[in-house]
């Protein structure tokens, strides 16, 4: 059994390519990505930037960083790796990350049953 659970947070139409929306999950917030030039389009990480203490990484820039694809902060500008969510700059800092899927028009994440248990009701 998967310790997964599938929560659908947007649709198709609420992406915008090439950037980042902020949705809500059992989790906590999270940024989503739509890179649909990409080899993977969707992309799922915390919305809170530890270092800036603050939830604003899904308005953060897109980019590339020695082919790691990546979103810098947009208050002090660390970079958060989209696929890890490790931190470029700083080892010790890293967001969470979460799996995507598109079923029909709806965006899912996969939200670990612990880190839903883990969150206060």
């Amino acid at each position: 059994m998967s310790d997964l659970q599938w929560i659908t947070v947007a649709r198709q139409s609420d992406l915008i390519a090439e950037s980042g929306i902020a949705v809500w999950t059992p989790a906590g917030p999270a940024a989503l990505f739509y890179l649909p030039g990409s080899k993977q389009p969707l992309y799922a990480i915390g919305h809170y930037d530890p270092i800036g203490k603050a939830n604003v990484l899904a308005r953060g820039i897109v980019g590339d960083i020695k082919g790691e694809l990546v979103v810098a902060s947009p208050l002090y500008k660390q970079h958060f790796s989209l696929s890890t969510g490790q931190c470029l700059e700083d080892e010790t800092v890293s967001v969470p990350t979460f799996e995507v899927q598109r079923d029909g028009d709806e965006i899912k994440l996969g939200i670990r049953v612990k880190q839903v248990e883990g969150c206060a009701a």
